[in-house]
């Protein structure tokens, strides 16, 4: 396999310390399911002490007063249809020039109405949890027998509504096996991005195994291999940035970074479910250089805000400051903003302005934000 030829990583053109590219509301932490990974530990009942809806549209104004560019905002929970009021704060943040999106659970609220009510009221994307191809598997993390077949409809119906399709997938030790039975998935139903998550254990995700450094790095490579089937990106897998960077850099990939085990077994269930759709070289979407603090931001149900979801240090509330002075001004997100601040093998990588690590797997194992990622696998010189 030789070497992409076009451009490896993208990276914003605007000042990350100045605006955000991407804004996540959890809006409510209510949800039906019971997914054993959940970061948000979600509730069945919904916390009174959530943003109301004059507080969500005071928080969309204020987003909307970056000017453009503006951020891309994600409404998800829990489950955001738990909120009646989820169509007017989409309505309010297209009004405001937001583009908006939402998240949501698959369960019986999600119906053809209620996607075709979001799209009429502005949302421009929607995106679903699809953590196997099988659907035992698949139940079994999600709490509830059945939400395998209902996400398989419910991501039709939002692409015949008019709605841009994301499918979200988490990598832990038991679903690997499943990652090229969900490549054929969401290459089928024509999704527009493919977002994988890599495990981190915080929330009910704390129960789950993740895959080892060594195993990740051989994902990514696979993840890499198959990105001209689906555009791919990678939740809390930053490395996926310097995978990128490092193939561009050798004429062929396979010699400079020979396939182990795992990925050959990913190579060869791919090919075997996909055929002549699974052999390529043009990666079609380079993945995109925001972190943690850097570009993307997270605010909770109760108008917390978060560097992200999976890294539970609050660096300031809405109900004291409005999230565009908490964003720029924040001691945690300034630090996080700069590389040379970061620790260990992180602080000394030559990918650290394009990667950075995870700093949320570094907090969750070592409670510290800035230190070395624990599963990253590379060793930098020096």
């Amino acid at each position: 396999m030789t070497a992409t030829t076009t451009h490896p990583v993208r990276t914003l053109h605007t000042d990350v310390s100045a605006r955000p590219f991407m804004v996540i509301w959890e809006v409510t932490r209510a949800c039906q399911l019971a997914c054993r990974h959940c970061r948000a530990d979600a509730q069945h009942h919904r916390d009174p002490r959530e943003l109301t809806t004059a507080q969500g549209k005071a928080l969309l104004d204020d987003l909307a007063s970056f000017g453009a560019p503006r951020p891309m905002v994600i409404l998800t929970g829990g489950d955001p249809f738990e909120r009646e009021d989820l169509a007017e704060l989409v309505a309010h943040g297209d009004a405001a020039g937001l583009h908006m999106s939402i998240s949501p659970s698959v369960t019986p609220r999600l119906t053809r109405a209620a996607l075709a009510e979001m799209r009429a009221a502005g949302a421009h994307a929607v995106s679903l949890s699809l953590d196997a191809a099988d659907a035992s598997v698949h139940d079994a993390i999600r709490g509830i027998p059945g939400v395998f077949d209902a996400t398989l409809a419910a991501a039709r119906t939002a692409r015949e509504v008019g709605l841009r399709l994301q499918v979200n997938t988490t990598v832990t030790k038991a679903t690997v096996p499943q990652l090229p039975g969900v490549l054929a998935l969401v290459a089928d139903l024509d999704v527009a991005l493919w977002s994988v998550f890599f495990l981190v254990p915080t929330g009910r995700g704390e129960q789950l195994v993740a895959v080892t450094p060594d195993e990740a790095e051989e994902v990514m490579h696979w993840l890499h291999d198959v990105s001209h089937v689906v555009p791919v990106k990678t939740t809390d897998a930053p490395q996926f940035r310097r995978i990128a960077l490092q193939r561009a850099e050798v004429a062929d990939v396979d010699t400079a970074f020979p396939a182990g085990p795992l990925r050959t077994e990913l190579r060869a269930a791919t090919e075997r479910l996909l055929g002549d759709r699974a052999r390529g070289e043009h990666r079609a979407r380079p993945p995109l250089a925001v972190n943690a603090g850097r570009g993307f931001a997270f605010v909770s149900h109760v108008g917390e805000v978060y560097p992200s979801g999976f890294l539970p240090l609050p660096v300031g509330s809405l109900h004291d400051l409005p999230f565009t002075d908490i964003y720029c001004d924040a001691p945690l997100l300034r630090v996080l903003r700069d590389p040379d601040r970061l620790g260990g093998k992180c602080g000394r990588c030559d990918y650290r302005t394009v990667c950075g690590g995870s700093r949320s797997h570094a907090y969750a194992v070592t409670g510290d934000p800035l230190a070395e990622d624990p599963t990253c696998a590379y060793l930098p010189a020096g």
